[in-house]
């Protein structure tokens, strides 16, 4: 499944991996570090088992397959004036596979990446709150092992107590402890009412971290310029929906004006490919068992697409009366 181009010569590398989710969060953190410090490609995962087409491609009348997703393996090795950078592997994936087949996806990535002998593994996360667009968004980190808690107490960092990791930007670090293997889990906040559009300013407080840990001397004004520009254009949606001109500046949200931004947002943004594939999850648990249907409604509440699956969601409860008449008549 891995197709390999070259084998680099690295010594126990530092092993980052991230996949597209909410806001962008982990996806854009990999690609800045990629183009930032050149790493090179050298492996292809090759993913055919994982994806499976769900629709056709239409150009111009004329209807393809899609392309399958794939991930990258990618390498640096520092010069040997920055001794202190360790060497790095970098693995990105285009796409999340299904929820059934993340974990074995992530299995052939681990087993791929311990012949590397990598010391620690590294994967980045979105982390929805209740905050303003505008805030400083705190960071979070959870970890396999309790002492690489302790190496990040010196940088700012919240440990998250308890909760879930939602798509392969967790459960890699779940596989990689059943391999033996240390990792970590950066988590940065992003506005709930906007998980679905980019978040630099979160990638790039993650990254302003990784920089200081790693001393890779990384130059994050790219980032900053464009958190800044993202913050202008939800200003400039917040106040048509307000109906006040923006020059009044940024406006105090109540909880209708939120509930509304994320439908607004939701109506322009693509719902994150890992939230889709929960609600299907969710789907085929409600079938089995209409009382998941609860849970169901909340996560479809949550991203505001409710309406877009209403018709599916009511069929559940007809479909359960069906099921009690036939039992009645029985």
């Amino acid at each position: 499944m891995v197709r390999e181009i070259t084998v680099p010569k690295l010594k126990n590398p530092i092993f980052i991996l991230a996949w597209p989710g909410m806001g962008e969060v982990a996806y854009k953190s990999a690609l800045f570090l990629r183009e930032a410090l050149r790493f090179k490609m050298f492996a292809k995962l090759e993913a055919e088992n994982f994806f499976k087409p769900a629709a056709v491609v239409v150009e111009k009348g004329i209807v393809e397959l899609p392309t399958i997703p794939a991930g990258f393996f990618y390498y640096f090795k520092a010069p040997k004036a920055q001794k202190e950078i360790p060497d790095l592997l970098l693995f990105v994936g285009e796409a999340q596979p299904p929820l059934e087949k993340g974990e074995e996806l992530a299995r052939v990535i681990i087993e791929y990446a311990k012949k590397f002998k990598p010391q620690m593994i590294i994967s980045f996360a979105a982390k929805p709150e209740a905050i303003d667009h505008k805030s400083e968004p705190s960071l979070w980190v959870v970890a396999t092992h309790s002492q690489l808690l302790e190496m990040f107490k010196d940088f700012d960092i919240k440990v998250l107590p308890q909760g879930q990791i939602s798509g392969l930007n967790g459960l890699i670090l779940g596989v990689a402890k059943q391999f033996k293997l240390k990792g970590v889990c950066l988590l940065a906040e992003i506005p709930i009412y906007a998980v679905q559009i980019e978040n630099p300013k979160a990638s790039g407080k993650i990254l302003k971290v990784l920089d200081k840990y790693l001393h890779l001397n990384l130059d994050l004004i790219p980032l900053t310029e464009r958190a800044k520009f993202i913050e202008e254009e939800i200003d400039k949606l917040i106040a048509y929906l307000k109906g006040k001109p923006l020059s009044q500046g940024p406006l105090p949200l109540s909880e209708e004006d939120i509930e509304k931004i994320k439908k607004d947002l939701a109506a322009y943004t693509k719902l994150p490919q890992s939230a889709r594939e929960k609600i299907e999850a969710l789907f085929k648990e409600a079938k089995r068992d209409i009382s998941k249907a609860r849970e169901l409604k909340e996560e479809l509440d949550r991203w505001n697409v409710y309406r877009e699956y209403e018709d599916r969601f009511l069929d559940l409860f007809r479909k359960e009366k069906e099921k009690e008449k036939d039992k009645d008549n029985h």
